[in-house]
């Protein structure tokens, strides 16, 4: 029940009076990338993938920057919620797969183009398979 509350909230926080209809219109979907911070991966700031950002993307995390799972295709699916976790912001499940390519099972909402997920399930997880510290160094800090 609590579960369920925090997710109509975290919905509503977000969505704002469209939050009802949203929640209503929330489809279920499997969503396989790479967990990454959303500051560094959209904005582009720093090299935001893989090995090269891994404790870069930690940090975003642990700092309360949103996280997003990053598709094949370059899509972000924010991720509100993660299986029985209480809180989104600093979670420490996402903290713990940040930067791993995992596939989920979950709810997807979609609002002004910016997709949602409440996250049920990490049906697979394969860690870090993004090697990229060879060609960028360790970011921010370099080699």
């Amino acid at each position: 029940m609590r579960k369920s509350m925090f997710a109509a909230v975290a919905l509503a926080a977000l969505l704002g009076p469209a939050a009802a209809q949203a929640q209503t219109a929330g489809k279920r979907v499997q969503v396989t990338g790479e967990i990454v911070d959303t500051w560094c991966a959209v904005t582009g700031i720093m090299f935001g993938l893989g090995t090269a950002h891994h404790q870069c993307a930690v940090w975003c995390a642990v700092g309360g920057i949103p996280v997003a799972i990053r598709d094949k295709d370059g899509q972000f699916y924010m991720v509100l919620k993660i299986e029985d976790e209480d809180i989104s912001v600093a979670s420490p499940k996402i903290v713990k797969i940040q930067s791993h390519e995992v596939t989920v099972d979950g709810e997807l909402f979609e609002r002004d183009g910016v997709k949602y997920l409440l996250v049920d399930k990490v049906a697979d997880d394969k860690g870090i398979v993004n090697l990229t510290h060879d060609e960028h160094g360790v970011v921010p800090f370099g080699e």
